[in-house]
């Protein structure tokens, strides 16, 4: 809008007033700065000069750095300064009193405002001009766009600097809509959808931020639409102020889901979304598991397609291509591990900033930071949306599948050794599915058995007993030409590597008649093969997982024989261990030149995977694009590891977190887990006398030794993928399930044991001990036989009376109305916790368990091109029961770790230095003390603050041992605290509300 005659009239009677004067405007939103400097574009030329700073990425939230001199220096001239933080005062460090005390001590006007539509009591309190004002200016901010900042600018200006130019009341924006750089803002989605789409072609939603939209911060929008548009697929972009309610919705879901991604009728516009925007669109429930719920997600698995998430890098492009670990922590945070809580599908950056300085000319100073597209890393995401929305528009009927099995070690008895899985079992269930919904498969083998040796028979892996007539009848030969192509097109840096380690392409194992063959079978439109070995050496556990050792060239051809020549569709990797998200590469928010892009490229990745390792699990998420459908453990109890062997698992799944979260605690967590190595004497079992200097790799052949041995405990009774278990095993699996407590719901163990008069925590503790004193006869009746002398006796007998429950459940049906009858005739009365115990079990985990088939139904969801719906993960036997069902696309993120272990040490640390520093300075222990609290920060550190907060307060929290899961507080004894139990005054940012409801709770 161009300014009215008047106000240009009084443009000229106000020079004098104006002329000469500062607006200073400091805000955490590179998107104000940009819009900011739009709307002072056409303001008269003697209008105040605007300087604007944003803390979080200039350095000047550091009190002392330069950044922080300039800001000052600009306060103390200013005539004007409002300050807009997401995060509060904290935005500013010690800057932010400093601030204050300027304005005040030079009468300057000024405004402090949260960054967000939620009142900011430490921020509203330092204004110092009238309520009423503040809220005007509040509107402008929240609001937004070029109209709104430069009528914010014109009312700064009348009412604090004397001129009257004149302005308008904050205008309403929507706060979501669709823009397309052809078309004009406010066009109908209706009218877009009439002039732009094609009905033949596919159809793709892009989401992305509001702000960027008001901003004109959309060079990365364009080129995807463009590109997205340029391989021949209808894009629907939408803006959004948030994937959840809108500042004035009143709790109502946004727009976009109920209107604009979907047609009058109720079915979905689009066959799938690239979804720009970070966070979790899901709300976490506050008891039990942690469950990702609320209107968003239950409205993803109506719309029923699969969502992508295309990263906005808060980084440079040169900061990511220079870290191996590819995105720092707080792009992790926010744009990986919170949208896996619904189930988004991690790719990689599409853009970085890039920083400018406000062109000469302008009435603004300022650094402008701009998203700025990353080409290649574009076009992979849209080859990839393509790619899924393909999958719901082609008939099953013409699908072509590649279901990959491990091999590793690369021996013939070592065909689909997937953890915890029967792999060739689960094929063949599998494969007379997708013969069931349509699929073209033919010859199914009758067995896995019957699989393996046919796989074989053609050609496999093992080297020892490969003969060239095997090599000859492979399922398909890639020739030395053909593979001389693909290689040509290899990052320059991978190619040299490859050279270098396994020498001129195409190599020299598993070659042919001049060709590389391809183990495997073709079942129709199904192919069955063996993943190739990355390489080969006399170590192969640390072949397999080596950081750095590039692929051969025939493991890579392996992979483009099957997009390219094979031609699949999608592919699905049974079972864990896979290999392909251990090669080289970033470890998050991949290159082209990582080479699991490299082989695996657009091709869409389904990952059956064990329950009980979200960290492996999260590997293959965040460096394979790989969608989880998690499976349940093996009804063998031996499946789960216990003791000093749990606790190594547990830390090193907080290792690889804090490698991309919080790298700080990496020495801390070191050391414990050497500390157990060396306690369970596995350091004598691996060879090694010392702390490794390489701890990285050294994490990694533990992982891999523990993996065999957990391998050699089971023997027999591996899960089949989509079984549930029946008759024995089921009883066998609902004991382990209950063997520990489970959020408030006792261990059956422990329910029995206080029925009958017995301590269980004493039992457990000292299973040698004698026993003394009488016993009740339902223990002495329940194995007549055998003698009780020890504790570990009384445990035996209290694990035959819950099979003996669990079998007369089972042969009841387990209905509800049945559990006290059981109860009473299992312990000759009736008992109020028992009973509670069996009717959890009853009306929560066994339906879980029945609800098994979901593993293969989400696969088959997945294939057509479908939502997979989001699960939580953990070990269901350590006291984690309640994460059932199976079936989903698992998160490896928990809340209620958090604080972890190691947090707490660093939370401990900081407490005392805060009390050290102000007794020091004041003389006194403080008597209160007032913490903001950032949601991505405690996901970050893993709870630094919160713990700080705690041990300030004289508490500590209490962690189920076997889960890590916080239980609660308890108090410190003062002689141990060493101070003063201190109030603690905590503001907490609207994240940490929805993503922390359980430390709210706390």
């Amino acid at each position: 809008m161009a300014l009215d005659a008047d106000a240009t009239a009084g443009a000229s009677d106000t020079r004098s007033t104006t002329a000469g004067k500062t607006i200073v405007f400091v805000t955490t939103a590179d998107t104000d700065i940009l819009t900011a400097g739009r709307a002072l574009e056409d303001l008269p030329p003697d209008f105040p000069h605007v300087m604007a700073f944003n803390p979080v990425y200039q350095d000047s939230s550091q009190p002392g750095s330069q950044a922080s001199k300039e800001l000052m220096a600009a306060v103390h001239q200013a005539d004007v300064v409002v300050l807009r933080l997401l995060g509060g005062k904290r935005a500013l460090s010690e800057d932010f009193s400093s601030v204050i005390e300027a304005c005040r001590s030079r009468r300057v006007p000024l405004i402090a405002l949260p960054g967000h539509q939620e009142w900011d009591e430490d921020l509203i309190t330092a204004c110092s001009v009238p309520p009423v004002e503040v809220d005007t200016v509040f509107n402008y901010l929240i609001r937004g766009g070029v109209q709104n900042f430069r009528n914010l600018f014109l009312f700064l200006s009348d009412a604090y600097l004397g001129s009257d130019y004149g302005h308008e009341a904050p205008s309403h924006l929507p706060w979501e809509g669709i823009y397309h750089p052809d078309f004009p803002d406010g066009t109908e989605v209706e009218d877009f959808i009439q002039q732009r789409f094609r009905p033949e072609q596919l159809s793709i939603g892009l989401l992305f931020y509001r702000a960027h939209w008001m901003s004109g911060n959309l060079q990365a929008m364009d080129s995807l639409i463009r590109r997205m548009e340029e391989l021949g697929v209808n894009v629907l972009p939408l803006f959004s102020y948030s994937l959840k309610h809108n500042p004035d919705g009143d709790g109502e879901a946004n727009r976009t889901f109920t209107e604009f991604l979907v047609g009058p009728d109720g079915k979905p516009r689009v066959q799938c979304i690239v979804n720009t925007m970070g966070m979790s669109m899901s709300d976490l429930s506050t008891e039990g598991p942690t469950i990702a719920d609320g209107w968003s997600v239950n409205y993803l698995d109506q719309l029923d397609v699969p969502m992508i998430q295309a990263i906005i890098s808060t980084g440079t492009e040169e900061e990511w291509l220079e870290n191996s670990l590819g995105l720092g922590p707080i792009d992790t945070a926010m744009n990986v591990a919170l949208p896996e809580f619904d189930g988004r599908i991690i790719s990689v950056p599409i853009s970085f900033k890039e920083e400018s300085a406000s062109p000469a000319a302008t009435k603004m100073t300022g650094r402008l930071q701009r998203y700025v597209a990353r080409e290649d890393r574009v076009d992979l995401v849209a080859r990839l949306a393509i790619k899924w929305a393909n999958l719901r528009r082609t008939p099953n009927a013409e699908k072509r599948v590649a279901i990959i099995l491990s091999n590793y070690p690369t021996k013939d008895a070592r065909i689909g050794n997937a953890v915890g899985l029967d792999t060739p079992a689960s094929v063949i269930r599998l494969l007379h599915a997708l013969r069931d919904a349509g699929y073209r498969v033919e010859d199914i083998p009758e067995s896995g058995d019957d699989l393996v040796h046919r796989i074989i028979e053609r050609c496999s892996n093992d080297r020892d007993s490969l003969t060239e007539e095997q090599l000859k009848l492979a399922v398909g030969h890639v020739s030395d030409r053909q593979y001389a192509g693909w290689f040509e097109g290899y990052p320059e840096q991978r190619a040299n590597e490859m050279r270098e380690t396994w020498g001129e392409p195409p190599g020299q194992v598993y070659r042919s008649n001049g060709t590389l063959a391809i183990a495997g079978i073709d079942l129709g439109n199904i192919f069955v093969g063996l993943q190739p070995p990355r390489g080969f050496g006399e170590h192969p556990i640390a072949v397999y997982h080596s950081p750095d050792l590039a692929p051969t060239h025939h493991y890579i051809a392996y992979y483009r024989w099957i997009r390219d020549v094979f031609k699949a569709d999608a592919m699905i990797h049974m079972g864990k261990h896979g290999t392909l998200e251990w090669l080289p590469g970033k470890g998050i928010g991949l290159s082209a030149s990582c080479y699991p892009e490299i082989a695996l490229s657009d091709m869409p990745l389904f990952y059956p995977f064990i329950i009980n390792d979200p960290g492996e699990g999260a590997q293959a998420k965040r460096r394979a694009h790989a969608t989880i459908v998690d499976h349940l453990i093996p009804a063998m109890t031996t499946a789960d590891s216990y003791g000093d062997i749990a606790r190594i698992e547990q830390l090193m799944d907080e290792h690889y977190q804090c490698q991309t979260l919080d790298p700080s605690k990496l020495p801390l967590l070191e050391t414990q887990i050497w500390e157990i190595v060396q306690a369970a004497e596995l350091h004598r079992d691996l060879g090694i006398d010392r702390l490794p200097d390489d701890f990285g790799r050294f994490i990694l052949e533990i992982d891999g030794y523990l993996c065999e041995l957990k391998d050699a405990q089971i023997k027999d009774g591996l899960h089949i993928l989509g079984e549930a278990p029946q008759g024995e095993q089921m009883i066998g699996m609902l004991c382990a399930l209950t063997r520990l407590d489970i959020g408030g719901v006792p261990s059956l163990r422990k329910a029995l044991a206080e029925a009958l008069g017995l301590d269980y925590a004493t039992l457990i503790d000292d299973l040698g001990q004698s026993v003394n004193g009488n016993l009740s006869p339902v223990l002495t009746k329940v194995d007549p036989d055998s003698p009780i002398r020890t504790h570990g006796d009384l445990v035996e007998r209290l694990e035959l009376l819950c099979r003996q429950a669990y079998g007369e459940l089972l042969r009841r049906g387990f209905q509800i109305d049945q559990v006290g009858p059981v109860v009473s005739e299992l312990l000759g009365q009736p008992d109020t916790q028992t009973q509670r115990v069996l009717e959890y079990v009853a009306g929560t985990i066994y339906p879980a368990l029945l609800q098994t088939p979901d593993e293969i139904g989400n696969l088959l969801r997945g294939l057509e091109g479908r939502f997979v719906p989001p699960g939580p993960s953990g070990a269901p036997t350590r006291g984690m029961a309640n994460i059932l069902p199976t079936g989903r696309n698992f998160y490896s993120v928990d809340p209620k770790t958090i604080p972890s272990p190691a947090a707490w040490e660093t939370g401990k640390a900081l407490a005392e230095s805060l009390l050290e520093k102000y007794l020091a300075e004041e003389g006194a222990y403080p008597e209160m003390v007032g913490m903001v609290v950032w949601g991505t920060s405690a996901m970050r550190t893993h709870g630094d603050d919160i713990a700080q907060i705690l041990s300030l307060m004289g508490v500590r929290p209490v962690w189920q041992q076997e889960s890590r899961r916080v239980l609660g507080i308890e108090a410190i004894p003062v002689a141990e605290l060493g101070h003063p139990r201190i109030d603690v005054t905590i503001r907490i940012s609207g994240f940490f509300r929805d993503a922390f409801p359980n430390l709210i709770n706390l």
